[in-house]
């Protein structure tokens, strides 16, 4: 294959038909100003830092790019526009941006949206402000302690001023468009920081202002339900808020508000009262219609039975409906003549038809007292004519309590044996341990109360008393038979086959000292005893284990009138303070006796006085020896 070299002055070869030299290119005065004028007629309205008007040409993602006239288009980067914003922008849209270059180093045009936005809003900012007029702005994002708004620039809208109810959830604002008053400006820095609570309570102000201004009482109006309370209802009728209270919702009777409005429902109310100074308004919804206890009145009587709805249970009774809007109470006592009811929920179901007798009628308060037992006959009216006090009657115990027990004497009717009345000598410390519900018992009626329904009975009155006997059965120095039934530590307690119990104290054990009880005496032995005293009043009785007496006990009681012995009248000579003492105590208690029933002393505190008379009486007998 040939080559073919080619030369260089074969190709870059121009022929120009003629070279025009320097002097023929430079420009005359006239060339020069024409120009002039045609560069700036295409340069001198872009002016880098002034604001111009585009069109935008695409959106993508890397922003916006808008036609200002120019040999080229500017892109604007996509942050510098919200995103409702972006939805807003269409291509052919008209904008107003800054022009920060109007050539960079890549000479491109360089524009700014988010400036050109500052500026403008700057100035409008600036004069709502002045003029104290408010800002219009979407909320953005929520931020620390509030929420960021645009208005132009990001304001700050604080938590505590975006309603006038506090906010908890932030975030149901976002996106939304408001209206605020600006509370405060730093243009140095930046910051402004806007109100809705402000703006709102101006609003409500003037719409308050003007309502109050066509309000009158017995007006009826439309409002919405703005808030619930337990005690009533609060209804915005236009910017104004106003109280429906409880009593004014219905003729009838309810536990909460709740149950007749929900909050946003839309009511009719009547204005009952208003204070315009104070700007308080009292509404009602129960006005709207007629009183009904007007026609009760004249349709129920005191005294006549009628038929009812149960429309609510409490602790203390029974809430009837007789018709829409009346309730009248049963209450817990009007239940039942005989049966104690803790429970009516156990026994009525809300719903439930009952008949009632209508016991009184209250028209202004509105108050009806209505009985279910007054329907049939008082079984206590014949309690008085079955049973008389003193009557032995038969019966079966229905409860027992620690204070004693229930005899059933009739369906629905109960008498009480107390504790006390159980036995006349045994010590029972619960009734449960003798006796069992179901158990047939014989008891003494001892009282009737028909007015508080009460009935006492008694089983130890059944037999007679061992103690007003005891004096007789048990005379002083006889010697009896009796088992050991409790030990303490300053004697043992005897119970004799009567049933009851006496004492003998330590020192009554042994000639010796003894230390401890158990030495000489066991529980459940049987033993004889001396009867040392027997008190019918104090229900005492003092027993020895030494069946011989001292010389002193042996001293029988000189006739009233006879003169003492010498040895006598020295022992009382010497110790006239003690027998003194033991007047003065002896007419007190005498006196006291007078005025308050006799009070009956324990074993314990007989067997301390025994000992104690002991010891003085041996202290006299070695003072006279």
């Amino acid at each position: 294959m040939s080559r073919e070299i080619i030369r260089p002055h074969q190709f870059a070869a121009v022929k120009s038909a003629s070279v025009l030299d320097d002097a023929e290119l430079q420009l005359n005065q006239e060339q020069k100003d024409e120009l002039k004028a045609l560069y700036d007629s295409t340069t001198g309205t872009f002016q880098p830092g002034k604001p111009v008007q585009g069109t935008i040409v695409r959106i993508d993602s890397d922003g916006v790019l808008v036609d200002i006239k120019y040999k080229s288009d500017g892109l604007i980067p996509r942050f510098e526009f919200s995103d409702h914003e972006l939805k807003k922008f269409v291509p052919g849209s008209e904008i107003e941006v800054i022009l920060d270059q109007l050539e960079n180093n890549d000479g491109n045009v360089i524009l700014s949206y988010e400036k050109a936005k500052a500026m403008r809003a700057w100035d409008e900012i600036m004069k709502l402000f002045e003029e104290n007029k408010p800002v219009e702005g979407m909320v953005t994002h929520k931020v620390k302690g509030g929420l960021s708004v645009d208005i132009g620039i990001p304001a700050f809208l604080p938590g505590s001023q975006i309603d006038l109810q506090r906010v908890t959830d932030f975030d149901r604002y976002v996106g939304q468009t408001i209206q605020a008053s600006i509370i405060k400006i730093n243009k140095k820095r930046g910051n402004v920081i806007i109100s809705r609570r402000k703006f709102l309570n101006e609003q409500r102000s003037e719409v308050r202002k003007k309502i109050l201004d066509t309000l009158q009482e017995n007006q009826v109006i439309r409002g919405t339900v703005k808030n619930i309370t337990n005690y009533g209802v609060f209804i915005d009728i236009g910017g104004v808020d106003g109280l429906l209270h409880i009593t004014d919702m219905t003729w009838g009777r309810i536990s909460h508000p709740s149950e007749l409005v929900k909050i946003g429902e839309t009511v009719s109310v009547k204005v009952l009262s208003f204070d315009k100074d104070n700007e308080k308004i009292s509404l009602g919804l129960k006005q709207l219609t007629e009183n009904p206890w007007e026609k009760v009145a004249e349709q129920l009587k005191v005294g006549s039975k009628i038929k009812g709805k149960i429309s609510s249970i409490t602790d203390y009774g029974l809430f009837v409906e007789i018709a829409k809007g009346i309730e009248g109470l049963v209450h817990i006592s009007e239940v039942s003549w005989t049966d104690r009811i803790n429970d009516l929920a156990g026994k009525f179901k809300v719903g439930q038809d009952i008949e009632v007798l209508v016991v009184s009628l209250d028209k202004e308060n509105r108050r009806m007292s209505l009985s279910v037992k007054q329907l049939d006959k008082n079984p206590w009216e014949s309690v008085a004519e079955q049973f008389k006090v003193g009557q032995k009657i038969k019966g079966v115990i229905s409860n027992i309590t620690d204070f004693g027990v229930f005899v059933q004497l009739m369906p629905g009717i109960d008498g009480l044996v107390h504790i006390s009345d159980l036995s006349w000598t045994e010590h029972i410390d619960h009734p449960g341990d003798i006796y069992r519900r179901g158990q047939e018992v014989e008891a003494v009626i001892l009282g009737i109360d028909k007015d508080n329904k009460k009935i006492s009975l008694g089983i130890k009155q059944l037999a007679q008393d061992p103690w007003e006997t005891i004096e007789q059965a048990y005379p002083v120095a006889s010697i009896i038979e009796g088992v050991v039934s409790k030990i303490t530590n300053f004697g043992a307690f005897i119970k004799l086959p009567i049933g009851i119990e006496g004492l003998v104290h330590i020192s009554e054990l042994s000639d010796q000292q003894v230390e401890k009880v158990e030495d000489i005496l066991k529980v459940g032995q049987k033993a004889q005893f001396r009867v040392l005293n027997v008190s019918k009043q104090d229900r005492k009785l003092g027993l020895s284990l030494k069946l011989t007496p001292t010389v002193r006990e042996e001293r029988a009681p000189r006739p009233a009138g006879e003169p003492a012995p010498e040895g006598e009248k020295q022992h009382q000579n010497r110790a006239p303070k003690r027998e003194k003492r033991a007047e003065a105590p002896a007419a007190a208690q005498q006196q006291q006796q007078q005025s308050v029933a006799p009070k009956s002393k324990s074993q314990f505190q007989l067997a301390l006085e025994e000992h104690a008379a002991r010891k003085d009486d041996d202290k006299d007998s070695s003072s006279q020896e």
